[in-house]
């Protein structure tokens, strides 16, 4: 990293306060955790750091159906009983749980991928950070691996306003589905992910002799 580099970090503690459930894996807190080291570490001196507009429901629109964000927004742990058809069709339960805050935390994380996006359009970085982002799993309209809104869908569409083409690196252990199915049919968007594949394990999806209808393979 050269030191002249301009590095954008976007940070929200209330993204890490949310709270999925008890025995779930997904722990949001663990932002706050590594927001702390590099507090200790003194890094924020040597980036600017942003909190993230919440992002509207019609920039979520943007890719996501609207009535899946609609639901999003209205859905709460005390309402989720009168919407079981809803829930089943949007893929909300075990994995993918109603808890308290659900859309405002969609909003945090959602519109720190935007931002960042912006400021990398509008070269005013050269690096941009957003440790909340990174849910990759969503699809249109569902809810898929704990994952509700696709951020990085949302950010790369920003991204394609001032670029022709977007390289997607994923290096999650878990195939990067739902971006992949979002630009399946497009040259615009290489998407490249590594991942364990095979055993069942989730989501059962980016076998390596795949590859994409002329777009990009993995």
């Amino acid at each position: 990293m050269r030191s002249k580099d301009r590095i954008a970090y976007f940070y929200d503690g209330d993204a890490g306060s949310v709270y999925f459930g008890p025995n779930h894996p997904m722990k949001p807190h663990r932002l706050c955790m590594t927001h702390h080291l590099v507090l200790s570490y003194d890094l924020h001196k040597k980036m600017e750091i942003y909190r993230p507009h919440k992002a509207y429901p019609v920039e979520l629109a943007q890719f996501h159906s609207t009535d899946y964000v609609e639901f999003l927004h209205r859905i709460t742990p005390d309402t989720q009983h009168l919407f079981s058809d809803e829930l089943a069709k949007y893929n909300l339960g075990e994995d993918c749980p109603v808890f308290d805050n659900l859309f405002e935390f969609c909003q945090i994380y959602a519109g720190g991928t935007i931002d960042a996006a912006c400021r990398l359009n509008n070269h005013l970085c050269d690096i941009a950070i957003n440790w909340a982002g990174g849910l990759h799993h969503a699809k249109k309209c569902e809810a898929s691996g704990f994952c509700y809104i696709n951020d990085l869908v949302l950010g790369i569409l920003e991204l394609l306003k001032c670029h022709s083409r977007v390289l997607y690196i994923d290096i999650d252990v878990h195939h990067g589905d739902g971006v992949e199915e979002a630009f399946y049919f497009t040259d615009r968007v290489m998407t490249v992910s590594f991942h364990k594949y095979g055993d069942m394990f989730f989501p059962g999806t980016g076998d390596a002799k795949e590859k994409e209808k002329g777009s990009f393979m993995q």
